[in-house]
């Protein structure tokens, strides 16, 4: 059995945050991931980062800034751009309109590799690559161990004194026996305006399966017709405007049918990254570009590159979690399905301007997934499970329709800050869009806290949100900030002898830790600033 200080079940942004803050402390590290890259909704699902518009002034931890940075330092290092792109400090290599830093999931899976490097030099952390959880052995309120399954089959155990879930569907939770919540909790537990009448366990965010795509103008990359092509193509949920395989699709705050153009390499402009004054999402070339060839020296790149993570691809016949493994195994294969749909839509039947019908130079990127065939390596996940925790964010604590200018509750406890509108996607139970405008919130430490198991902590998209409140706590920056706080505090903890639980019951001890986030970089409140 392998035994370190801390363990971090799972490699997203919130288990490389974790693994660092502890790693920082002087503390010997195990980090499992199931993929062979690290990284999580940012690399292996190919997600570019969805943030506020104040992110390069305020609003997120040093390290997560630190990352941000590196990953355009490594832009200006290794690519040839233009005078203009290298000169500038808030570099956005895709130029998309999602964010201020688009950019290839391969280059974020790079630069995290490069930091946790030097500690797996010095023997200090350990990555599994390829291992998922499949068992816990547990004794009381504690967990002993973790057994693994690596991708030959074989079975290996691992211990810890303190156990981070940062699965990307919090899936040591049931192993463990951590009481948890799926899906949407009702009116009459939690107060929340938007919350069903009645518990909706299996009423689960729709995940995607996304891809990167070039255009090659004069020539041919259709694919071959996918299985369930047939399926896909005459698909459209009933409170869907059009079939899914369109370009037509409801506004997420308004709900007005909006239809969107996607013209491949077609100059959009100049771009404005900033969520609160335009959502980005009309021009769909443009929304998610993470290469564009007006950035470098001209010839470099023959063509953009974007990533297709749009409404269209969420699928919606059924949820991960709660379900048998052959279902599951049928929604991930849907999945799929709808994607590769999706792209033979694009190459074959899409409006172009000329009054044609598709786009046949449409190519894959493989290379730019990592992956064989060019869709990310793993589903982009939404929701998670989420513990039940000392603390539970509720939708009245921050949104804007309720706290109006007070702003968010500020939290005795708050271990980071956040901010993205409650922004929820059409779901699993048949629902479209929620998406509330929400005030700039706090992150706090009871929300990372199981409320019996002692020695695990919640370190991604499982702390302790609604379904609801998970909308705007599941982005990048936050799962960042939340991993990062479980690992200071496992690492807290072990200097100093102390349980989690007598950090954030203790005024004073809790007063010592949150001092400590903050000489580590962590914003533990936001100035002045406006909700959108």
């Amino acid at each position: 059995m392998t035994g370190v200080d801390v363990l971090v079940v799972g490699g997203g942004l919130g288990g490389v945050a974790a693994a660092l803050a502890a790693l920082r402390r002087g503390r010997s590290v195990l980090l499992t991931e199931e993929t062979d890259w690290l990284g999580g909704q940012l690399t292996s699902q190919g997600v570019p980062p969805d943030e506020h518009p104040w992110i390069e002034q305020f609003g997120a931890t040093r390290s997560y800034r630190a990352l941000r940075e590196a990953i355009r330092d490594h832009y200006r290092t290794w690519y040839p751009l233009t005078r203009a792109a290298r000169l500038t400090p808030d570099l956005n290599p895709g130029q998309g309109r999602v964010s201020r830093l688009c950019h290839e999931p391969r280059v974020a899976a790079s630069v995290i590799a490069a930091l946790v490097g030097p500690y797996q030099a010095a023997g200090r952390l350990t990555v599994w690559y390829g291992h998922r959880p499949v068992a816990a052995d547990v004794a009381g309120d504690r967990i002993r161990s973790v057994l693994f399954e690596g991708p030959d089959g074989r079975r290996v155990e691992a211990s810890a004194p303190y156990v981070l879930d940062a699965t990307e569907l919090g899936d040591l939770l049931p192993l463990a026996g951590v009481e948890h919540v799926t899906g949407a909790e009702a009116r009459s537990e939690t107060g929340e305006p938007s919350a069903p009448e009645q518990a909706q366990p299996g009423n689960q965010q729709a995940f995607s399966w996304v891809f990167a795509v070039e255009h090659r103008a004069g020539e041919d990359h259709t694919i071959d017709r996918p299985d369930q092509y047939g399926f896909w193509r005459d698909y459209q949920p009933q409170f869907w405007p059009d079939r899914l395989l369109s370009l037509v699709a409801p506004d997420p705050r308004t709900l007005e049918p909006v239809g969107r153009s996607f013209v491949p390499n077609a100059s959009s402009g100049p771009v404005v990254a900033d969520q609160s004054r335009d959502p980005g999402d009309k021009d769909l070339w443009a929304f998610r570009r993470i290469v564009a060839r007006d950035m470098f020296e001209p010839g470099f790149a023959d063509s953009d590159v974007t990533i297709v993570n749009w409404p269209m691809i969420d699928y919606l016949p059924g949820p991960l979690i709660g379900v048998s493994d052959d279902e599951r195994d049928k929604h991930l294969d849907g999945a799929r399905q709808l994607s590769l749909s999706m792209l033979y839509w694009l190459q074959t039947q899409a409006p172009r301007p000329d009054g044609g019908t598709g786009w046949p130079g449409l190519r894959l990127r493989p290379d730019v997934m990592g992956s064989a065939d060019g869709l990310a390596k793993a589903p982009y996940i939404r929701e998670s499970r989420r513990i039940r925790a000392r603390r539970t964010v509720v939708e009245q604590d921050l949104s804007y329709a309720v706290r109006g200018e007070l702003g968010a509750v500020a939290y005795p406890d708050t271990v980071g800050v956040g901010m993205y509108r409650i922004d929820l996607h059409p779901s699993t139970g048949g629902d479209t869009y929620i998406d509330v405008a929400s005030c700039p919130f706090q992150l706090p430490l009871g929300a990372l806290l199981p409320v019996r198991v002692g020695n695990l902590l919640a370190a991604g998209k499982n702390i302790g949100t609604t379904h609801i409140t998970n909308g705007c706590y599941r982005l990048h920056p936050v799962e960042w900030n939340a991993g990062e706080a479980a690992g200071a505090l496992a690492a807290h903890c072990l200097a100093n002898g102390l349980a989690p639980a007598q950090v954030h019951d203790d005024p004073t001890l809790l007063e010592r830790f949150q001092a400590e986030l903050v000489a580590d970089g962590f914003e533990l409140a936001w100035p002045q600033v406006r909700g959108y």
